[in-house]
């Protein structure tokens, strides 16, 4: 089992910034590869930015404003947000996958979820 807490979310003007901590806890953090996705009102759950032992995959939209990055000693990933506009609102949520499955863009291949923290973007 993999346990994972998100913090960091909240509400920010338009232009803006915020960061996301995902803590993980259970199993080798260092076997797994981490994500973040988003789900909007009324959307299916969303690929934000993944990161694995040999690279990091962002969806097209957030390219250039977010950046995540992870600290295996203390068993954590980030997610860096600039440049925040009103359509990134929603509720992110941290996920595990083992680091030998890539990261896929299918929240169904994740085994892990946090509970999620809201990211309101106002106009």
């Amino acid at each position: 089992q993999v346990q994972l807490v998100e913090s960091g979310g909240g509400l920010v003007q338009a232009g803006g910034s915020l960061r996301l901590l995902c803590v993980a806890s259970g199993r080798t953090f260092s076997n797994y590869a981490m994500a973040w996705f988003r789900q909007a009102p009324g959307k299916e759950r969303e690929f934000v930015a993944g990161i694995k032992s040999d690279g990091v995959r962002y969806t097209t939209s957030v390219k250039g404003r977010f950046t995540i990055a992870r600290d295996t000693d203390k068993n954590t990933v980030n997610l860096q947000m600039n440049s925040l506009k009103p359509e990134d609102t929603a509720v992110y949520y941290c996920a595990a996958i083992p680091d030998e499955a890539g990261l896929p863009f299918s929240a169904r291949f994740y085994d892990y979820w946090g509970q999620g923290t809201q990211v309101t973007v106002s106009p």
